[in-house]
């Protein structure tokens, strides 16, 4: 009885991982914006060539977000740093990341969209989603969570992440793409995840100091 109800407590333990680091994940991909870059980059283009277009950016995040989750704790042992001082350090440009997201500007926003209406590319679109922020939060994950030598949370999260923000992309250019108020949505979807960011990266910190300390 007491080996199944420690079995029960595990599984939900794990269950709550998973969903903090598939919130994390989104939070730092932020599939508000790159919706809003996307419509910009494909304005006056097919669905088909927008369901190409979207599929190579979201193909392209997940590479890049992978090989940090595969590696990144690697070379962290490549370099002799300690997976606790890495979550220190990680938790808190995190917690800075997600402050600058909750008390952004909404010009500072706009001017990223605009960059992208400017360009017609999707390389802006994809080096916002796998920025250097989202590939520490990556690293960091896969370090406070690895399974069978496998950062198996971070992968799980950086699939669900990429495949909510490749729908997110092709319901925006589809549906929202002529309209104009996409502006406050985003903002306030910025400010949202700035303070889910900044949560999860003090956690981080915290949890790393407490085992570095202890």
């Amino acid at each position: 009885m007491q080996l199944g109800l420690n079995l029960q407590t595990r599984e939900q333990i794990r269950l709550k991982e998973q969903l903090q680091a598939i919130v994390t994940v989104l939070s730092l991909v932020n599939p508000a914006i790159c919706a809003m870059m996307f419509v910009h980059a494909e304005a006056g283009c097919s669905l088909g060539r927008q369901l190409i277009d979207a599929t190579k950016a979201g193909l392209a995040i997940l590479v890049i977000l992978v090989g940090a989750a595969l590696v990144g704790t690697q070379l962290l042992h490549l370099f002799g740093v300690s997976l606790d001082a890495f979550m220190v350090a990680g938790g808190g440009v995190l917690a800075w990341m997600g402050f600058g997201m909750l008390s952004s500007q909404p010009t500072a926003s706009a001017s990223t969209v605009a960059q992208a209406n400017s360009e017609p590319s999707l390389t802006p679109l994809i080096l916002f989603a796998a920025s250097p922020g989202t590939i520490t939060g990556v690293i960091t994950l896969s370090a406070a969570h690895t399974q069978l030598k496998l950062p198996i949370t971070a992968l799980v999260a950086i699939v669900v992440a990429v495949m909510v923000t490749w729908l997110v992309m092709l319901f925006f250019a589809r549906f929202a793409g002529k309209q104009d108020g996409g502006g406050f949505i985003r903002d306030t979807m910025t400010r949202l995840m700035g303070l889910i960011v900044l949560s999860m990266g003090v956690q981080f910190a915290l949890t790393g100091f407490h085992s570095f300390a202890a």
